[in-house]
């Protein structure tokens, strides 16, 4: 496959996202409900990939968001800071003392455990993100000027509002303009969704944006409910993928949009919620190539790990622009990720690498 990618010489960024970055406060072992402390995090479906190219592979990248200029914006930006993401092209937002014109996402989750699924709980309205329009951001500074490989994205921050909408199209369009490659994670969300149109609203966007993605990342029900594509053969609650139909319905999607170059998504089987099956596979060129199966792999903390996935893919593509390798690239990697606390990669491109290369969990001395 070829996705002409810029320079690195013309280009201050390999890749940046655009989306919003929660503070995620995480009890633990514990619930929610009965928690009296919290471990923080920062985390974000857009954020996470971006960040997860920059620790664990070593690319250079940033975060465009918007963050309301206070207490728990600056501790934001300390915690991106710290994985070494570029914070310059964060838009700083006044607000007033108690959040009424902005303020700064909170995300409560809880791992699960066994039997006891994993359970989040968002408080994300009225953020500074959502309100951003295009006009709060120079795209064509960002892409044009500073210069960009790659910019990733997804439904998630789509979803956040009518403004977040047209801002996240407004990013893309400019990116295609100046040659930067763009991946998006469709991500449906239907609860996010409700507030701005519902399932109609997610098409009447998702369609449009479609038709600039480069690499685009969904399971089945994203494709169904984002895109319209319904898959041949799956059971009313998609509780399990139907593979022959997922292939049909990818080479259908890659015929109304030609611009595809990629397409990927995550295979997960819940057994309980700390041991999953877990694989991937990629679209490409029109072909399939499926990474290596992770039976029983065991899971310490699941949040993140689809965003774990997509840095490892995007990495792969971008070095190597080898669909079959880059999907290894990121089911090892999304699984690494699963066996640390927080959104976020705790792992290494050496430790990738060894998994993808069967590497067992004996000890290292």
């Amino acid at each position: 496959m070829e996705l002409k990618l810029r320079s690195e010489k013309e280009c201050m960024f390999d890749a940046v996202s655009l989306g919003e970055v929660m503070l995620r406060l995480d009890p633990g072992e514990g619930r929610i409900r009965t928690a009296r402390s919290f471990r923080a995090w920062e985390g974000g479906g857009e954020y996470n990939v971006i960040r997860g190219l920059r620790k664990c592979f070593g690319m250079k990248t940033g975060v465009i968001t918007a963050f309301a200029e206070n207490e728990i914006g600056m501790l934001m930006e300390d915690f991106i800071l710290q994985g070494g993401v570029d914070t310059s092209l964060i838009k700083w937002m006044k607000t007033d003392g108690i959040g009424r014109i902005c303020r700064n996402g909170l995300n409560f989750t809880e791992r699960g455990f066994g039997i006891r699924g994993a359970v989040g709980c968002s408080d994300r309205a009225n953020t500074a993100i959502s309100k951003a329009s295009p006009e709060d951001f120079d795209f064509d500074y960002i892409f044009g000027k500073l210069g960009v490989r790659w910019l990733h994205t997804g439904g998630i921050y789509a979803a956040l509002s009518e403004q977040s909408c047209k801002t996240v199209l407004e990013a893309i369009k400019t990116a295609k303009k100046y040659g930067t490659v763009v991946s998006y994670d469709l991500n449906y969300r239907p609860s996010m969704w409700s507030a701005i149109g519902g399932i109609e609203k997610a098409q009447e966007v998702n369609k449009e944006i479609a038709k600039y993605v480069d690499v685009m990342i969904g399971n089945e029900e994203d494709f169904t409910a984002c895109l319209g594509f319904n898959i041949e053969g799956n059971d009313e609650n998609l509780q399990t993928l139907n593979l022959d139909g997922y292939k049909k319905m990818i080479n259908e999607a890659a015929k109304t949009y030609p611009n595809f170059k990629a397409v990927a998504t995550t295979l997960r089987e819940v057994k309980t919620a700390t041991v999953n099956d877990w694989s991937a596979i990629c679209w490409a060129d029109g072909q399939i190539y499926k990474a290596r199966d992770y039976k029983g792999l065991e899971i310490m903390d699941r949040v993140g790990g689809g965003d774990s996935f997509a840095s490892g893919l995007i990495y792969g593509l971008m070095m190597t622009q080898d669909a079959a390798l880059a999907v290894e690239y990121g089911a090892a990697h999304g699984a690494l990720a699963m066996t640390t606390p927080g959104d976020t990669t705790m792992a290494r491109k050496k430790e990738v690498e060894a998994i993808m290369g069967g590497a067992g969990a004996r000890v290292q001395r």
